[in-house]
């Protein structure tokens, strides 16, 4: 399972979000406001910062919180 963790460095929810994905592996951190990271958050539907998206080993998106950041146990469960 990967997860995509999309943030903006000015984002106020972002550091919570990343301490919510820190103990994981496989994260990718994307940042929308770098190219990569836009058409990352294009492709993907992302409108709000911050998002993370679990995506499965077909690069099928399985779950996601946008604009929203999940508890570490909630995230837990879908991993």
């Amino acid at each position: 399972m990967k997860v995509k963790l999309f943030y903006k460095p000015q984002c106020p929810k972002c550091p919570m979000a990343k301490e919510v994905v820190e103990d994981l592996s496989n994260v990718e951190y994307l940042n929308v406001e770098e190219v990569n990271g836009l058409a990352e958050a294009t492709y993907y539907g992302v409108m709000a910062t911050p998002s993370i998206i679990l995506i499965d080993d077909n690069e099928n998106e399985v779950c996601s919180w946008r604009g929203d950041v999940p508890a570490k146990e909630e995230l837990k469960e879908w991993i």
